[in-house]
């Protein structure tokens, strides 16, 4: 049997997961955001039109970091060269592209003032909107949580505890959006 203070704190577990998935969402986007330094992260995830289907780049050949600031592609086969060039130059990333043998070397430009302005205005609205998905959980479970006292099934001690707990859980994951984009930042500033 479920006691009171059961009731309140299962409502908090269930929304744990969800706040890790925020991080996790944060992590990968926060991954594609070009820095100085080139990361496989930018474009494996990046689509590629192959005989009328579409793929990953990561489906379609290795990718390694070389000296400097370049990315070697190493496509499973030759094929797929152009339609993976092809790709890359429409992208947004900005990188030069250059095929040797049956490689595809990447190579990032430097960042520009104002270009590094933009991916911080871009860092700035990931994180408010991991802030207000944070938000609603927290609004969710405090919804689930009155509602157990209004009926009745849970002390108003326990309505308190909860908040109190829920909040400390909030706090938990906003600081870790905040760690996670103060090291992007950090990343961009070098």
């Amino acid at each position: 049997m479920l006691t009171s203070s059961n009731m309140y704190k299962e409502i908090i577990e269930k929304i744990k997961p969800e706040l890790e998935k925020t991080i996790d969402f944060l992590t990968r986007e926060i991954d594609k955001i070009r820095v100085s330094k080139p990361s496989i992260s930018l474009i494996e995830d990046l689509k590629i039109e192959y005989f009328d289907q579409t793929f990953v780049l990561k489906q379609l050949g290795s990718m390694t970091l070389a000296q400097g600031r370049q990315i070697v592609i190493q496509p499973w086969d030759k094929s797929y060269i152009s339609a993976i060039e092809k790709a890359v130059e429409k992208s947004s990333f900005n990188f030069a592209v250059s095929v040797k043998e049956d490689k595809i070397f990447l190579s990032l430009p430097p960042l520009t003032s104002e270009y590094r302005q933009e991916l911080l205005k871009v860092l700035s609205e990931k994180e408010e909107n991991s802030r207000q998905t944070i938000r609603h959980w927290r609004e969710d479970a405090w919804r689930s949580t009155q509602e157990l006292f209004s009926q009745k099934k849970i002390s108003e001690d326990d309505k308190f505890k909860a908040k109190d707990e829920l909040q400390d859980l909030v706090d938990e994951y906003n600081k870790k959006v905040k760690e996670l984009i103060e090291k992007k930042k950090k990343e961009l500033a070098e």
